[in-house]
């Protein structure tokens, strides 16, 4: 039997006072809360199965309120994810779902959220994003980013920006967001990361590399969440590993 498993955690770092991101693996979310060991859910391949970060938007309100709805939001809906316009246009529902929420108190106004994930079918895996949030393929001891930033360019000796272009709601207007979706091959050693910027701002792309090619399911979620705690974990932190696999 082939099967996809879901090694995560959710974890606030160590100076944010309580945790803006959430997770989805399938029916199963973490919705701002926080997970001090990795989880593991394992799927028979078959029927979609998504698996998601959100990470509410700092400097704005109710991020952890913003990244929940995207996430509920997707656990409900991911097994009819089985098309690249399917997910289209369930990101872009989500992003009236935020705005629509963000209206009704006066304190929502212009909450919003990033998203990115994948989403596992018999024969392909999905991968989309909005916002900086990222998906990567990890192809043996290489680290391939196959989400699409949503933020400008890198000035000379920067790593990261804290600017995004395009979220899930984030503006006190409705905006349209055209989010980035791909279709990518399904084999029986593929292994995807999914992650927050509380991940990829204090740990770059070959350390986590090397941790991946060191590490699998659960080991690898938590090196990966050390790595980013030890560097000063300033932001909350999501990470994602998914591993196909047969029995």
């Amino acid at each position: 039997m082939r099967y996809v498993a879901v090694s995560a955690l959710s974890h606030e770092g160590l100076l944010r006072d309580h945790n803006e991101d959430s997770l989805v693996i399938g029916p199963w979310t973490i919705c701002a809360a926080v997970t001090r060991t990795p989880e593991t859910l394992v799927f028979p391949l078959g029927r979609p199965v998504v698996v998601a970060a959100a990470d509410g938007l700092g400097g704005h309100p109710a991020g952890d309120l913003a990244s929940t709805l995207v996430v509920q939001r997707l656990s409900q809906v991911g097994p009819q994810l089985d098309d690249e316009a399917t997910v289209h246009e369930t990101v872009a529902a989500c992003n009236r779902l935020v705005h629509r929420e963000s209206l009704r108190e006066s304190d929502r106004v212009a909450m919003g959220t990033t998203v990115a994930g994948v989403v596992v079918t018999e024969d392909s895996v999905l991968v989309f994003n909005v916002g900086d949030s990222r998906v990567y393929a990890i192809d043996g001891p290489d680290l391939v980013q196959v989400s699409v930033d949503d933020s400008p360019p890198l000035a000379a000796g920067q790593t990261h920006t804290p600017i995004v272009t395009q979220t899930l709601g984030g503006s006190p207007d409705l905006t349209t967001v055209e989010a980035h979706v791909s279709t990518h091959p399904l084999d029986d050693t593929a292994r995807f990361l999914i992650c927050t910027d509380g991940l990829t701002d204090t740990v770059d792309d070959d350390a986590m590399a090397r941790l991946l090619d060191e590490h699998r399911g659960g080991e690898a979620a938590y090196e990966l969440w050390r790595a980013a705690m030890e560097a000063g974990g300033p932001d909350n932190i999501t990470v994602a590993v998914v591993e196909l696999g047969t029995d």
